[in-house]
């Protein structure tokens, strides 16, 4: 796991970035704190960033060339299957000088160039160097779990782990409001945009090749989802709950190889039980962790995982966290993002991350689960609407006393009405129109009364509308559960909840792998009819059917609780000055020039009343903006 960076100048005008390598590898450093080293010629930089897990010898530094020096490599990642591909490689005359897995991709490279790519189980993002040839080849995994963004234009071509090395290079940071209008929606921003109009992100499953002033980029993966073979798939449900036992356990079996300390992140839910589960099996030694909320008894789910490393005997280390402590890394987690991203879950993300590197270098986790087998609320509530009957109509008529009621997370009564709002007004809308609404945290024209009105132009706004359409491709005019989840592992997936994990744990050197993300444990899910994954009283059902005599049973039959930080209470608190006398004081929003302060008031003045609703994430993602352009932009 490392962080890369490259840039390859077109002309003169060009040159003068490819000054900036050092400076945009340096920038990485927390994503590879172990060995640093750059590659310049008279055209091209290319900077690594080494967190050592595979091969912790010097002979497995990057960039890495091969013996001819005509092909280098930079890369973040694992290769899992790379021992198999290795000895295929032998046998076709190759010879390695390291035991580590980014020669095998380097030579598999050499041997398939971008046929190489389907024969990786991993994850990844990564640059090939042909000298001879002045080329650039680039990938992303299949389904976007290590990042890579770039920038072309006349003078140059630049690549990233992340944003902030991008900027080094000196580049123009012109905001794309386009991108900001979907943030103040989703509290993220997708790819293949950024926040800034000349950055993007490569796709998942995308490679890309890029020549003198030429960029060409393709797919080389899409989830083989067919929705009527899979509502057709003659499979029982006895045989599709041994078939993904199966295929989990080779999963997690693959993803175990590490010569550095590895553990497991618990957290009592079904998804990271399983996965220790399985661990515990091939590695007797496993240690896990777990984040325990002290101020926060609801969310506090430690005693399920104590009763899953009792089960299977493995040596378990509880973080118990007060509201406090959670406070005191806000300012951590706000300094470490270089693009506005607003999904506060990140913030115990990042203390789980930073207090399990103590122990470990490498974590499993139980992540894409949900998304691939209907774990959320909102896919209950999907499902309902789907099937919908008597209930859900009743729902839908109540809809005015719902609106009239107070609504707040903050209790059992006024949440419940807050749901029964949300519900009833996405039985109003279409298939994509709903699942739009149900991903975002302000509607469209919510979010534009956001902007200064000199900037509410149809310039700009004319651009959202495919992009928009191009997220909710996936989802017919009539949809299927499946047709909801595979969006979710295109959208939500990639773009919040691997992005998360992905900054928050490299933030702390720690690499984190998913073994639900497989791609064979994907391609089959997605062939499996909707009812395997929920009906009307049980969520993930394949999943937890396939391992109820091996889970405690407490885990069973209990609500998905999840983890919210307690943003309301910290906002009428701790960070009220920061909110009305800083980052959202009228001063501050009208030299800024971006926002409608008239509209911000009003979600102020929501913030401190009895009826707050779900302001306080809207506030958040405001904050997380504010904080970012004053260092980014200010």
């Amino acid at each position: 796991m490392c962080g890369i960076t490259g840039i390859f100048a077109f002309n003169l005008v060009g040159k003068f970035n490819k000054i900036q390598t050092m400076n945009a590898t340096l920038a990485l450093q927390k994503r590879g704190p172990d060995y640093q080293d750059v590659y310049v010629d008279e055209w091209v930089g290319l900077g690594h960033r080494r967190l050592s897990i595979i091969d912790t010898t010097s002979v497995a530094h990057q960039p890495m060339w091969d013996e001819s020096k005509r092909y280098c490599i930079v890369f973040n990642g694992e290769i899992f299957n790379y021992q198999e591909l290795r000895q295929t490689l032998e046998q076709k005359g190759h010879s390695f000088f390291s035991h580590s897995d980014t020669e095998v991709l380097l030579r598999l490279y050499m041997e398939e160039k971008e046929h190489c790519l389907n024969k990786l189980n991993g994850f990844f993002s990564f640059c090939v160097y042909d000298k001879a040839d002045q080329t650039f080849f680039l990938a992303r995994d299949r389904y976007g779990i290590k990042p890579l963004l770039y920038l072309f234009d006349e003078h140059k071509f630049l690549f990233a782990s992340e944003m902030k090395s991008i900027v080094e290079y000196g580049i123009e940071k012109n905001i794309d409001y386009n991108s900001l209008y979907i943030y103040l929606q989703l509290n993220y921003i997708p790819a293949p945009d950024s926040i800034f109009q000349d950055v993007k992100k490569l796709m998942p499953g995308h490679y890309m090749k890029v020549s003198h002033q030429h960029i060409d980029i393709q797919p080389y993966y899409t989830i083989p989802y067919d929705a009527s073979a899979a509502e057709n798939n003659p499979i029982t449900y006895q045989d599709a709950q041994k078939k993904l036992r199966d295929l989990l356990e080779a999963s997690v079996q693959r993803r175990l190889v590490a010569d550095v300390p590895l553990g497991a992140f618990l957290s009592g839910g079904i998804d990271s039980s399983v996965v220790t589960a399985l661990a515990s099996k091939h590695k007797p030694d496993l240690h896990t962790f777990s984040i325990g909320f002290r101020d926060e008894k609801f969310f506090d789910e430690t005693e399920y995982a104590r009763l899953v490393a009792k089960q299977f005997n493995t040596e378990h280390t509880v973080f118990s966290l007060t509201n406090h402590d959670l406070y005191t890394h806000v300012h951590s987690v706000l300094d470490y993002l270089d693009e506005p991203f607003a999904d506060s879950s990140a913030l115990a993300v990042y203390i789980l991350s930073k207090e399990t590197r103590k122990h470990a270098t490498v974590a499993l986790s139980g992540d894409g689960a949900d998304e691939l087998l209907a774990g959320y609320n909102k896919h209950a509530a999907f499902h309902r609407i789907i099937q919908k009957g008597w209930k859900e109509e009743a729902v839908s008529a109540l809809d005015p006393l719902w609106r009239a009621l107070p609504k707040s997370r903050n209790s059992p009564i006024a949440n419940k009405a807050r749901q029964f709002a949300r519900f009833s007004e996405g039985m109003r809308l279409s298939a994509k129109d709903r699942y739009w609404r149900w991903a975002s945290f302000a509607d469209k024209d919510e979010a534009l009364k956001m902007f200064h009105p000199d900037l509410r132009t149809s310039k700009w706004l004319n651009d959202f509308v495919p992009r928009r359409k191009s997220i909710l491709s996936s989802i017919p005019d009539k949809e299927s559960i499946n047709d909801i989840l595979l969006t979710d592992t295109q959208l939500v997936l990639p773009n919040d909840m691997l992005t998360k994990v992905d900054m928050m744990s490299m933030a702390n050197g720690l690499e984190v792998r998913v073994p639900f993300l497989d791609y064979e444990v994907v391609n089959f899910i997605f062939s499996l009819p909707g009812d395997f994954k929920i009906n009307r009283s049980l969520r993930k059902r394949v999943l937890q059917d396939a391992f109820r005599d091996v889970l405690p049973e407490k885990l069973y039959n209990r609500p998905k609780k999840g983890f919210e930080v307690p943003l309301l209470k910290w906002f009428r608190n701790e960070m009220k000055s920061l909110i009305t006398e800083d980052l959202l004081s009228e001063k501050f929003i009208h030299d800024q020039g971006l926002f409608s302060y008239s509209e911000i008031e009003k979600l102020k003045q929501q913030l401190f009343s009895s009826n707050p609703g779900d302001v306080h994430a809207r506030i958040w993602g405001l904050i997380v903006f504010q904080w970012w352009w004053k260092k980014n932009m200010g």
